[in-house]
């Protein structure tokens, strides 16, 4: 069954489209109000753990190890993964993230996490 996931910077405009709004970021974003970010949940015990979040510092270079690290985060945080897999049963979901690099975060990885399975 395929899911209709998105990913986009939680200072982007939310939209209707955007379905059920999830940020999967451990730390608040800065300068972001509660209202601006207009989120159904924050999830932040999806994200990646502190260490791995500092290991990879959004590195392009590191990407590839970093999606392995974090797969095998995912692995074993059945809870809050199937915690978005519900989510993705009643709709569109978009993971939302706050690092300046739209190609390599979380979000990116966790979406592939997700859409693999």
């Amino acid at each position: 069954m395929a899911f209709a996931i998105a990913v986009k910077r939680v200072y982007a405009a939310p939209e209707k489209a955007d379905g059920h709004r999830v940020l999967v970021d451990r730390v608040w974003p800065r300068g972001v109000s509660k209202e601006h970010a207009a989120l159904e949940l924050w999830l932040k015990e999806v994200a990646p753990s502190a260490e791995l979040r500092k290991w990879f510092g959004h590195k392009p270079e590191r990407w590839a190890e970093f999606q392995k690290r974090y797969r095998v985060e995912l692995d074993g945080n059945g809870e809050a993964v199937a915690r978005l897999r519900g989510l993705l049963h009643h709709g569109k979901v978009t993971l939302l993230y706050s690092a300046h690099d739209e190609a390599h975060n979380n979000a990116v990885a966790l979406a592939a996490y997700l859409r693999r399975e």
